[in-house]
């Protein structure tokens, strides 16, 4: 008797499926507190305004490819190649390292603001969240890399 040493074929989900398996389910809260991102930092006025134009490029960038992503998962388009799987892994490892070094520059910005504007200020509270939810985008985008990656090595 030969024994069978081969692992099952990886799956990658379509319709609704990508709203009930890891790592699929976190394209809605990548999208929400990506989102958050764009939103708060583009209602904050910052003098230095070079470091949150990366940011903003980073949050719309990666907010508009990753809702087409979906999209694409969600119609099936992937066929179930492994080379979905690798672009996967791709796009969310270089969207987690474009978020964190869009989180870093934010966080070194609004530390420098710190100094100059009032605690209290409206401005300041916006970017403080801003920094919040930069962090936590990218901690989505790692985590979803990292469940990508398991998911393609069974392809």
């Amino acid at each position: 008797m030969m024994d069978s040493n081969t692992a099952t074929m990886g799956n990658l989900p379509r319709g609704i499926g990508i709203c009930t398996t890891i790592p699929d389910i976190l394209y809605l809260p990548e999208l929400v507190f990506g989102g958050l991102v764009w939103i708060l930092v583009a209602s904050t006025l910052v003098v230095p305004a070079n470091p949150q134009a990366w940011v903003m490029f980073v949050s719309l960038f990666c907010f508009c490819v990753t809702f087409i992503w979906m999209v694409m998962f969600f119609c099936g388009t992937h066929n179930n190649r492994g080379s979905w799987a690798a672009a996967d892994v791709a796009y969310h490892g270089i969207a987690a390292f474009f978020y964190l070094s869009a989180s870093v520059a934010l966080a070194k910005v609004t530390l420098e603001i710190k100094d100059t504007t009032p605690l209290n200020s409206q401005n300041y509270k916006l970017d403080i969240s801003a920094v919040v939810f930069s962090y936590v985008a990218t901690l989505l985008y790692v985590v979803h890399t990292i469940f990508s990656a398991i998911r393609w090595k069974s392809f």
